[in-house]
């Protein structure tokens, strides 16, 4: 029989060689806000041909000529993605008129702005979502276990489930300020939709083993911790991988053949479903044990 819980240092260990280098990123970077969060105006331009260099030049200097400031520029094929200062309608038609002026057949895809007031309060209500759904997770899963026997305690499930959690947003989190930060990537709104389902899919994958341990500990009174929680993994492993291997092989064909407005949702739902599959098997289970094992060493019992 494979041993899985006897490895679990080294599961640790990879987990924070893993999200090291996005937390060092978040650090000295931080997270290329969008403006959902920091307010400004967004607009997405269609030009006739291929956009070159010079055409993203150009474009820009036809901004800051109207005394526009100009956040970020990038192209991707026929078009243009600004992020500007907060325009109205009235400086967003001027500016127009000017790119046509310069670029026959030119079309606006896309023009929103978003004051900083309503930016602030999406950022605020984005972090109040997070920590109020850790809590009740919590909450919820204490509850829930309450009836698994002594001396294992409800509230170690809870935790175990949001320490894997955690692990999974932090390591998205990372990721994503790394690569805002060398390939421009922003994050939006989109990108808090992303981490709210990975959250509930790494609970969902955590309760899944969860369960298996606590009917085991039923089943197998006077087994050795360690070896009924080793036992539930090995029972719901295949479940888990095969839930997780279909979950990705959409994801994939979406972020290959999808749009380029969700492409980075995708992106970022692939990211936390790897990881929350992974951390949910190798590192909330065996959480539990050497919390278990802390314990005993603590009290001096076998």
């Amino acid at each position: 029989m494979i041993n899985i819980i006897k490895y679990k240092k080294y599961y640790f260990i990879f987990s924070i060689l893993l999200i090291l280098p996005g937390m060092i990123s978040l650090f000295l970077y931080g997270l290329n806000l969008s403006i959902d969060f920091t307010g400004g105006s967004r607009t997405a331009l269609e030009y006739q041909k291929e956009v070159t260099q010079r055409t993203l030049d150009d474009t820009r200097g036809v901004f800051s000529k109207a005394g526009i400031e100009v956040a970020t520029i990038q192209r991707s094929g026929n078009s243009v993605f600004l992020r500007t200062e907060p325009i109205n309608e009235k400086e967003n038609a001027k500016v127009l008129l000017e790119l046509k002026k310069k670029y026959t057949g030119v079309k606006q895809l896309e023009f929103i702005t978003i004051g900083p007031t309503i930016g602030r309060e999406t950022a605020i209500k984005a972090l109040q979502a997070l920590v109020a759904s850790s809590v009740l997770i919590v909450i919820y899963i204490a509850w829930s276990f309450r009836k698994v026997p002594k001396p294992t305690s409800s509230w170690r499930f809870g935790v175990g489930a949001v320490v894997a959690l955690l692990h999974d947003a932090i390591l998205l989190l990372g990721i994503f300020s790394l690569l805002g930060h060398f390939y421009g990537v922003e994050v939006d709104s989109l990108f808090m939709t992303a981490i709210l389902t990975v959250i509930g899919f790494s609970v969902h994958d955590t309760i899944v083993v969860f369960d298996r341990i606590r009917e085991n500990l039923l089943r197998e009174a006077g087994q050795p911790f360690e070896k009924v929680v080793n036992d539930s993994i090995l029972q719901t492993l295949n479940r888990s991988l095969n839930t997780s291997f279909t979950a990705l092989l959409v994801l994939l064909a979406l972020l290959l053949f999808g749009g380029e407005s969700t492409r980075w949702f995708v992106a970022a739902l692939f990211i936390g479903i790897a990881s929350g599959t992974y951390s949910s098997i190798f590192n909330a289970a065996p959480l539990l044990v050497a919390w278990d094992e802390i314990d005993r060493k603590r009290l001096k019992r076998p």
